[in-house]
């Protein structure tokens, strides 16, 4: 393990000078990871052009930040390929971050078959609609920690490590990974192809998010209406990461397959360090304490749909090859997320509050 010095020595930030005026198409924009990707990139005047279905909840980041001001935005479906390549060849970008998803464990017991047609399915069309794009030198399709075969061991997974996945949504996921391999040894294999690179990141957590059944969203809405936060695993163990930290490695990688390709056309890992992976008692606890009055928790017998107790990741490769590392601890970033959420409900300007933050984590 690097040395704290030794790592702000080696920390690459986002080079904003590469973003401006470039062409980007982004999917799954009106997601919470999305909407922040979107407004990072237009902080740093990128021609952005996003494919997404409608926002999923109410409110939502994407028209609290006002994410479609600068950009231009597409209400679609991604499996509908005909749409999607006429889209993409349309805008004819420099560079494709794909975020479209079904990103929920429990849902994707309720519904496999959108979860399963939506990440395999949609990922497919996309690659598809990539392949007759002129100008394109740069894919970074992202799928998640839970695409590996979890043994619940103590060491982090590496990227070589087997695909797998319990639920229909992990095992979609590790479904993509495995498309995403086989379009790049098939298709975006040469000079003349874009570059193919997948990144698996962490829980990812922030402001913003309204989603159903995840974490922050839930305790927050509980604690917004002095209700009693109720927890069905306490003791799991997850990679928590603010949303920033895997976002700046999505587009460190985008730059980095755009200038020299075949150097990072594959299979990437960005999690946080591991005193960051902590339980949900962990995250409830202090959360309580930082919200003050009206916080609280307690323990909801399992419905025995089967979730991971344990699950992290080995980010050795970006830290020695990208040179990305996170920045923001746990206990920080738990004060940001509280102190947006308590903006949100004294009707402050939310963009405004969004691009602060980004500009927070572009100085640190």
């Amino acid at each position: 393990m690097a040395s704290k010095k030794s790592t702000l020595e080696n920390m690459v930030s986002v080079n904003e000078k590469f973003w401006e005026n470039k062409k980007v198409f982004v999917t799954g924009h009106t997601g919470f990871k999305g909407s922040w990707l979107c407004l990072w990139l237009q902080k740093m005047n990128s021609i952005i052009c996003g494919y997404s279905l409608e926002p999923n909840s109410n409110p939502n980041l994407f028209n609290l930040a006002n994410v479609d001001q600068k950009m231009k935005s597409i209400i679609g479906d991604i499996r509908d390929l005909e749409k999607i390549k006429h889209k993409i060849n349309d805008f004819d970008p420099d560079i494709v971050i794909h975020m479209a998803a079904q990103p929920l464990v429990r849902l994707s017991y309720v519904d496999p078959v959108e979860t399963y047609t939506t990440n395999v399915i949609g990922t497919l069309n996309l690659l598809e609609a990539c392949r007759s794009c002129k100008s394109l030198k740069s894919i970074v399709v992202i799928t998640t920690d839970k695409c590996y075969e979890n043994k619940e061991k103590d060491e982090g997974y590496k990227e070589f490590e087997p695909m797998g996945g319990h639920d229909p949504y992990s095992s979609s996921k590790g479904c993509c990974e495995l498309l995403v391999s086989s379009y790049r040894r098939s298709y975006f294999n040469d000079k003349n192809s874009a570059s193919l690179a997948s990144v698996r990141a962490g829980n990812v957590i922030g402001g913003g998010d309204w989603s159903k059944d995840r974490l922050i969203p839930d305790i927050l809405n509980s604690f917004k209406d002095s209700k009693t936060v109720k927890i069905r695993n306490p003791k799991s163990i997850r990679p928590w990461q603010h949303v920033l930290e895997p976002l700046s490695g999505y587009l460190i990688l985008a730059e980095r397959l755009y200038i020299n390709g075949d150097k990072y056309a594959e299979a990437w890992n960005l999690g946080p360090d591991i005193e960051d992976c902590k339980t949900v008692e962990w995250i409830l606890n202090n959360m309580v304490k930082k919200w003050g009055e009206g916080a609280s928790w307690k323990y909801e017998k399992n419905d025995n749909l089967h979730e991971a107790n344990f699950l992290k990741l080995d980010c050795t490769k970006a830290a020695s090859m990208l040179n990305w590392f996170p920045k923001w601890k746990l206990d920080y970033t738990l004060s940001l997320i509280i102190d947006w959420y308590k903006q949100f409900i004294n009707k402050s300007d939310m963009r405004d509050i969004c691009l602060k933050e980004i500009s927070k984590y572009m100085k640190n």
